[in-house]
């Protein structure tokens, strides 16, 4: 069936000529047919006649065309009226033609675009009201763009940055809502973290801190705190 619902008739095709040379068929690659991996499968066997189907009426056979289809052509699908497409010329299109849609009303195009432009500019998406979205510039952008993510709406996300950000900004992250945000960060610089009201958090500098914040918890109130303080005490003590 095509993407219409009707049958579809190899005779009426004009590839005709690459089912003699099996290159597509009924059921398993064609342009013509609904389903997209059949399409996919098409285009990854005839790849020459990709450009030929950029206008085709099924957005999945203009999507997949666009995978393999020569990139001079694909500057107008950034304007297609499906958000499949114009997300899969912004990946194969160079960097510069990215920024044209980062207010695209779509998350799929804007996941796309995160993905394609420079790191150094990206500091637009890092307000993006769409939380994957904003997730991946916080793994791809600038360290030194991080701390206007400090404040982030998501946990995973200032997470991300915790893990990121320049060790100067960690101290910020005291006064984080979110334990495993601040569990993050005490990774990093455990010193910080000695004095936190959640044990997962205490529990990581007592694993990854220096002497001096160890032994600050060898009194904590939990005795699983305290028995890896004195662990972790005893290791620092044999490396000295």
């Amino acid at each position: 069936m095509d993407w219409l619902g009707a049958a579809l008739d190899c005779a009426a095709c004009r590839f005709r000529a690459r089912l003699d040379l099996g290159q597509c068929g009924l059921g398993w690659a064609c342009v013509h047919d609904r389903y997209a991996k059949r399409i996919e499968r098409f285009f990854l066997l005839n790849a020459d006649l990709a450009d030929e189907c950029l206008s085709h009426p099924y957005f999945e056979t203009r999507m997949n065309a666009a995978r393999v289809a020569s990139v001079f052509r694909l500057p107008r699908l950034l304007t297609d009226l499906d958000a499949g497409v114009r997300a899969m010329a912004v990946l194969r299109l160079p960097p510069k033609h990215a920024e044209r849609k980062i207010h695209d009303p779509d998350r799929r195009v804007r996941i796309a675009v995160a993905h394609r432009l420079p790191r150094d500019q990206l500091l637009p998406m890092t307000r993006d009201e769409d939380s994957y979205v904003r997730s991946i510039v916080a793994r791809r952008a600038e360290p030194g763009m991080l701390p206007v993510m400090l404040g982030d709406a998501d946990p995973e996300i200032r997470r991300i940055v915790a893990r990121r950000i320049g060790p100067d900004w960690l101290d910020r992250f005291r006064a984080d809502p979110d334990p495993l945000v601040r569990r993050e960060a005490a990774l990093r610089r455990p010193a910080l973290f000695v004095a936190d009201d959640d044990m997962r958090v205490r529990h990581t500098v007592a694993e990854q801190g220096g002497t001096e914040d160890v032994a600050a918890l060898l009194d904590d109130p939990e005795d699983i705190i305290r028995e890896t303080a004195a662990a972790r005490l005893a290791q620092l003590k044999e490396g000295a």
